[in-house]
């Protein structure tokens, strides 16, 4: 009985020995056309496997940069048939981070960090966002800590509009300012090259006196 145990097991060994089991590798280069990536892996031992697919999640796709590390599968044991099933490469992985805590990234250092306590923190040169509509809903406040603030397009303010820091409006281009409604000044002094009133100037304007007209207006 003894015998044929261990001749069983010497055939399981021998069958096994066949198979290529999951080993780490280093990405050498990454190929992103086509509906699933390829790359070019080396293993440990210097062996170098090309066309190996690189399975990613769906919704989610990167292309790894040159000496990644990553993890290869030899589906059924086959190298030729080996895939990519992780990827890490620990020149560039964001660390201190909380448990729970989860993060986009690059090589360049832009990121996208979800924090605790619901916070999402988004760093980079350059935040652009195409779509037709945009919305944000603020329960208390929205804030711009920023020198200037642009719109190539028409702004609409539901409520008023305060200003800290001065206010400028220019019409640009042969536009026109436009105010309805009522306007109050309170204090300090409004400043203009000329004011017209019913199409009347008032920079030369002149009133009638039983003398003739009188003179223009005169600085107080």
């Amino acid at each position: 009985m003894a015998d044929l145990i261990a001749h069983i097991d010497q055939r399981i060994r021998r069958a096994l020995s066949g198979l290529r089991l999951a080993y780490r590798a280093v990405l050498r280069r990454v190929t992103p056309t086509g509906g699933v990536q390829t790359a070019q892996v080396s293993g440990l031992a210097g062996e170098s496997t090309p066309d190996v697919e690189l399975f990613q999640h769906y919704g989610l796709t990167s292309v790894p940069p040159a000496g990644t590390m990553a993890v290869v599968l030899p589906v059924g044991g086959c190298t030729r048939h080996s895939i990519v099933i992780a990827t890490e490469h620990s020149t560039y992985r964001m660390q201190g981070l909380a448990n729970g805590e989860v993060a986009l990234y690059s090589d360049e250092g832009a990121k996208i960090v979800i924090r605790r306590e619901k916070i999402i923190e988004v760093e980079c040169d350059e935040y652009r966002v195409k779509c037709k509509r945009y919305q944000v809903e603020a329960e208390e406040r929205a804030g711009f800590e920023k020198p200037m603030l642009s719109t190539s397009q028409a702004l609409t303010a539901e409520g008023p509009i305060s200003g800290h820091g001065g206010m400028t409006i220019e019409g640009g281009d042969g536009a026109v300012a436009r105010f309805a409604g009522d306007i109050e000044h309170q204090g300090g002094t409004l400043r203009s090259a000329e004011v017209e009133i019913n199409g009347i100037r008032q920079s030369g304007h002149r009133h009638p006196t039983p003398s003739g007209l009188s003179d223009g207006p005169v600085n107080g």
